[in-house]
């Protein structure tokens, strides 16, 4: 009841200007940080060329499909490599509110209940504010429409001017890039083409869930029918797709408008997957990697079964798909993400899902670390631990001509992660010796240390570890 009424008493004087509102922490000694989403992680809103009227259309919930097809649907042009809107009367835009960040935010911002479902870097924002972050000063957003290619000159122009833009604006600071899912590769891209711009502003670069990296049919055999499996690698899946999606059509404002499998976009892609390949981490700049698990991953996809094969390929679109899964994020299978083919300072596997890895408390310690917000030399971000030395005690003495050194040393290992085993009361401690030896030809010279380590079992969160070692050497 207090707490309500000190909540009340506090609401009072701010509205009456008796007190102040706290300002948020600031540390002037951060430095900054970009965060860039993934497919569909930026508000995108529609503009009307004839009146300059703008509308919200992803993400929205309200006659969300129909906006959806209306103003977002579009097709490639392989002249210029864009993705332009079937409504040849709107243009799609980013905004750059809060210096970007307004954009990969909350993608509903109208929303109220159940608005978490809309959360993208939401948390992460609030996150790192508290720890001393800065709109508009060391933290900011990269917004984009990401229906167009990762390697678009304008997407790419406008990242360019954004690093500019924040490197201006920190004093000359060199830029953290956070970037998630599909923006690793928007990122990727950028260092492969503009790999001087990218070491002239860029610090570090963290890569959160980025994805780096059969088919039952009726066949003819010796002139008989015969249902085969059959495997097709990414080259000679292209000619299943064609035949696949050769009467394909989609049914825009009233007109069937075909809709084949697009060899135009395939050969941008492969031009893409080149750049790709060639990207390298300059040799100023540091990379960070992390990757989501313990989901299961769809990995490969099977279509038809033994019992209901595939007769006609153009009914496989029709068909319900059975994946193949491995250990991912959901939406990522780990060794993908783990797959960029660069220079990595560290990769780190978090248990979580590809959009709510963004929440979670372990990324979280991770990126302060990274960032150095946290200023604790003794965290470990590839285990997750932190380990206190508590104990340490060294004695030395002689003895029949003979040095004697007793040390006995004491740690508790940290950890966000509870020991899982239902035995954890009944357990015992864990110990084990070791004893080294050095022979040098000759009894001046020789030496001998033992030691006994005990590790006791967790329990709330800490693991206590005792190291009780003695040498014995010849005083020379």
């Amino acid at each position: 009841m207090a707490t309500l009424l000190e909540e009340i008493v506090k609401s009072v004087e701010l509205w009456l200007n008796l007190i102040k509102k706290p300002q948020p922490f600031v540390d002037p000694n951060l430095d900054p940080v970009l965060l860039v989403p993934g497919i569909a992680g930026s508000i995108l809103k529609s503009v009307d060329d004839e009146n300059g009227k703008e509308e919200r259309v992803w993400v929205r919930i309200l006659s969300a499909d129909y906006k959806f097809r209306t103003k977002l649907w579009s097709r490639f042009d392989p002249s210029s490599g864009r993705t332009v809107s079937l409504d040849s009367k709107t243009s799609i835009i980013v905004p750059e509110d809060r210096y970007g960040l307004h954009a990969i935010d909350v993608l509903d911002p109208d929303m109220v209940i159940g608005c978490e479902c809309v959360y993208y870097f939401h948390d992460m924002i609030v996150e790192m504010i508290n720890w001393g972050f800065q709109e508009g000063k060391t933290l900011f957003g990269f917004g984009y429409d990401f229906r167009q290619s990762n390697r678009l000159q304008d997407t790419l122009d406008r990242f360019s001017a954004k690093l500019d833009l924040i490197y201006k604006a920190s004093g000359g600071k060199k830029i953290n890039i956070i970037s998630h899912s599909m923006g690793g590769l928007l990122v990727k891209c950028f260092m492969s083409l503009h790999t001087d711009v990218f070491e002239k502003y860029v610090k570090n670069w963290i890569a959160v869930a980025a994805p780096f990296q059969e088919l039952w049919r009726e066949k003819l055999v010796d002139g008989n029918s015969r249902t085969i499996l059959e495997t097709y690698p990414p080259l000679e899946s292209v000619e299943i797709f064609k035949e696949a999606l050769s009467s394909n059509t989609v049914n825009y404002d009233g007109v069937n408008i075909p809709m084949p499998f697009n060899l135009e976009i395939l050969k941008w892609a492969n031009e893409t997957r080149k750049v790709l390949s060639r990207a390298k981490v300059p040799s100023g700049v540091k990379f960070y990697n992390v990757y989501g698990t313990n989901l299961e991953t769809p990995h490969s996809v099977c279509y038809g079964s033994k019992e209901t094969p595939v007769k006609d390929l153009q009914e496989l679109r029709y068909f319900q798909p059975t994946y193949i899964c491995v250990d991912g994020d959901g939406t990522v299978p780990a060794e993908s993400a783990k797959a960029d083919g660069l220079n990595a300072e560290a990769r780190v596997g978090i248990r979580g899902e590809h959009r709510g890895i963004l929440c979670d408390h372990h990324l979280f310690r991770v990126l302060k670390h990274w960032l150095r917000a946290d200023h604790d030399p003794l965290y470990n971000p590839v285990n997750d631990y932190v380990i206190l030395p508590t104990v340490f005690e060294m004695e030395r003495h002689r003895e029949n001509g003979l040095q004697v050194t007793s040390l006995k040393e004491e740690w508790e290992i940290i950890s966000e992660y509870p020991d899982t085993q239902d035995d954890t009361p009944n357990r015992k401690p864990l110990v084990s010796s070791m004893t080294v030896s050095h022979d040098g030809g000759n009894r001046s010279s020789r030496a001998e240390a033992c030691a006994t380590i005990v590790v006791h079992p967790q329990k709330e969160g800490k693991q206590h570890i005792e190291m009780n070692a003695l040498s014995v050497s010849v005083d020379a």
